[in-house]
């Protein structure tokens, strides 16, 4: 274990060796093991979005054997997928790459701002999965019910050794669409994550722009010019930084966009990024090289 992995994990006091070993093994996966920064897989899209939408324009993304071997030929930290799609692969890939079990997913028709519990902390302990991940919609009117989920299913996980992450995305109540990503709610839902006990803290980037009117006066000193600045904030919101805050890939995007991103994230102190559709919707080959070249931004070197 290197130093710098180390000083991260001291700073989760109260979790027990197992869940440390689980950190640790995503810390130390990969071509950014042991650097402190992270790339992880996300495929839960075609809960979220259906399969052609997010597979037809790669088709051997279809198979759930393209992205485990995807994301372990691209050296990144880790999977993280639904349940049926850890199962697709879980004795091919088996100990090849830390895997984390969504436990809850939406679609695209539904009307209600909410996502289903599909998989729970008992398959993610007979798949070896080193976490569990779960999503939560602040603002929605059904955030009280998804943080009382996540404070059972994060219970169980941390007894049974196994790591959380959450992925804090608000939406609904009272924020506009340009709120969702607005810098104070973006700061907001990040701590919320923290309070909640989670290990890893998965976020939007945010703009400049502030939502709440009474959080107006808090920024209007701030200089939130820049999406690293922007960043930093967030990730002091995370309990200046004793929690690992990556932020999410969002939609499709050209290739010079995911890499400012990542520099982004890189300069405003951020542990790395989730990122989906802009790696396993380009051909394998680009999606290598890709990757390959946000390992190197998260490392210096570019």
């Amino acid at each position: 274990m290197t130093p710098t992995v180390k000083t991260i994990l001291d700073k989760y006091e109260s979790d027990s060796p197992a869940v440390k070993a689980k950190l640790a093994r995503i810390l130390m996966q990969g071509k950014l093991g042991g650097t402190g920064k992270l790339i992880i897989l996300p495929v839960d899209q075609g809960f979220e979005h259906g399969p052609a939408r997010s597979f037809a324009i790669n088709p051997p993304a279809y198979d759930p054997h393209y992205h485990y071997q995807l994301a372990i030929d691209a050296g990144l930290s880790a999977y993280a997928a639904p349940l049926g799609m850890i199962e697709a692969g879980a004795t091919t890939f088996a100990g090849q790459i830390p895997t984390i079990l969504k436990l809850n997913s939406s679609n695209s028709w539904a009307t209600s701002i909410d996502q289903g519990v599909t998989a729970g902390v008992d398959d993610a302990l007979r798949l070896g999965c080193a976490a569990i991940g779960f999503t939560i919609y602040p603002g929605s009117d059904n955030i009280f019910e998804m943080l009382e989920e996540f404070r059972e299913l994060s219970a169980e996980a941390k007894s049974v050794g196994i790591a959380s992450v959450l992925w804090s995305y608000p939406r609904g109540g009272d924020l506009s669409k340009d709120g969702e990503l607005a810098l104070d709610v973006g700061a907001y839902a990040a701590h919320m994550a923290a309070l909640m006990g989670a290990h890893i803290i998965k976020t939007k980037l945010p703009t400049a722009h502030i939502e709440q009117k009474e959080a107006v006066a808090a920024y209007k000193d701030g200089d939130w010019s820049t999406m690293a600045k922007r960043v930093e904030h967030v990730v002091q919101s995370s309990f200046a930084g004793r929690r690992i805050n990556v932020f999410s890939g969002g939609a499709a995007k050209g290739a010079d966009a995911v890499y400012q991103d990542a520099r982004d994230i890189r300069d405003g102190g951020g542990n790395g990024s989730i990122i989906g559709r802009n790696t396993f919707q380009r051909p394998r080959d680009e999606a290598l090289a890709m990757l390959d070249k946000l390992v190197r931004i998260y490392k210096g070197e570019e």
